[in-house]
């Protein structure tokens, strides 16, 4: 069985988990954060979780809805803890799902010194702009440096949902067949990179 690493389940790697619920994989999710009420709007967070874990309530959400077993770790991603996060056993596939350059720079620094293949998911801040890159492609935005709130007031979910639907078909082609497609989104259409 495949393991896929998630590391940031707000905006897109919330619904990420969801839509990678069929394949045959052990998922691991990593998230620091706590739900705050403004995260229902926008993310797959439940109001009844407010003041959970991210990470510890998606992994009861998937248990509740699918009967969706997925490994949860509360621990905040930082270069002394990187390489228990994504190995332990070592990753298949990880997918970067965070809002800030700081935390995407120990990501690709790492996937790139232990050949781990990369997958990462951004979005801009207003919800008129999504990638999906595979990482030898993938330059990180130094405008994203301070973890800018993304789509917070739920205004863009259905932007947020496409977009995290085109990063799950990417980890799906790539884990089935070893397929590496990337996507450049925005609200008038999507384009294959």
């Amino acid at each position: 069985m495949k393991h896929v690493v998630i590391i940031g389940v707000g905006a897109l790697g919330s619904h990420l988990v969801q839509f990678l619920r069929n394949e045959p994989i052990q998922l691991r999710v990593v998230d620091f954060d706590i739900i705050e009420a403004k995260n229902t709007l926008a993310q797959f967070h439940t109001k009844g979780n407010i003041r959970r874990g991210k990470a510890a309530s998606l992994k009861q959400l998937m248990q509740f809805l699918w009967n969706v077993k997925i490994e949860s770790n509360g621990n905040r991603l930082a270069a002394h803890n990187l390489r228990e996060l994504i190995h332990g056993p070592i990753a298949d596939l990880v997918i970067d799902c965070v809002d800030n350059a700081a935390t995407r720079q120990l990501i690709q620094d790492h996937v790139r010194a232990y050949g781990v293949p990369c997958l990462h998911g951004a979005l801009a801040a207003d919800g008129t702009f999504g990638r999906v890159c595979w990482d030898d492609r993938f330059v990180i935005d130094a405008e994203a440096a301070t973890g800018t709130p993304t789509c917070e007031d739920g205004a863009h979910l259905p932007f947020i949902g496409l977009v995290s639907t085109h990063l799950a078909y990417a980890a799906q082609r790539f884990l089935r067949d070893g397929c590496k497609i990337g996507f450049q989104i925005s609200p008038g259409g999507s384009i294959a990179v």
